[in-house]
């Protein structure tokens, strides 16, 4: 069942305090650009989409797999004329204010909770240190399409299914699906589509490289990021 936008900004006002708690700053700065954006779109369908998908992409950091994350993907548009995804002013304008206010409620222990757990499971797969980058991606790993995670100690880390295992480079398609889930900006969200279970493929995507197509990885992953759903 979709979510209409109403109920979603609802929802963003319910939960700000697990969404304020599981966002770093410059990620919970992106997600608030995204609802300014809703606001300044006012009733153009088309820039209205626009912007709801640009909230959605900035709130794929929220830990995977909870009921938050799963409800936040489910806002869909309705009939011909998109009617039913322009959302109410007087919510809209609330949740700004919300969002802008520096009187926020206790945070959430939970939820920042669950978000280092999923933090430290991604952070057992295996991985390599910049030391062991090939020269064509150690100067801009991110400009090469790789996901870099940092441990607690301020160690960068890359999983290891990012290279070929053979001569060690960056795997093309790997780069390829990492751009396309914006891995630069939420490198997290990124690795844990890669390490998590996937519905659409029935299976963790970074097992599947050399056994499934290249092309059904990426459509997985774009059918993630059309759809906005975690």
């Amino acid at each position: 069942m979709s979510t209409s936008t109403d109920e979603f900004l609802d929802l963003l006002r319910d939960r700000r305090s697990e969404i304020h708690a599981a966002l770093t700053a410059e990620q919970f700065a992106r997600y608030q650009d995204g609802v300014r954006a809703l606001r300044a779109a006012g009733d153009d369908v088309r820039a209205v989409r626009e912007a709801l998908r640009a909230v959605r992409t900035a709130l794929r950091a929220l830990p995977p797999g909870t009921e938050l994350s799963g409800r936040l993907g489910q806002v869909r548009g309705a009939g011909p004329a998109g009617a039913a995804v322009l959302p109410d002013a007087g919510r809209l304008d609330g949740l700004i204010r919300l969002l802008e206010s520096a009187d926020w409620p206790a945070l959430e222990p939970a939820a920042a909770e669950i978000a280092r757990g999923v933090r430290e499971r991604l952070l057992t797969a295996p991985a390599r240190g910049a030391d062991r980058l090939p020269a064509g991606a150690a100067g801009d790993p991110a400009g090469a399409g790789l996901i870099r995670l940092t441990d607690r100690a301020g160690h960068d880390r890359y999983p290891d299914f990012q290279f070929d295992p053979d001569t060690g480079e960056p795997l093309p398609v790997v780069q390829r699906i990492n751009r396309l889930l914006l891995s630069d900006q939420d490198p997290w969200g990124a690795a844990d589509w890669w390490l998590g279970g996937n519905e659409w493929l029935d299976d963790v995507p970074a097992a599947l490289l050399g056994q499934v197509p290249d092309e059904v990885l990426t459509l997985a992953a774009r059918e993630l990021m059309e759809e906005g759903a975690w």
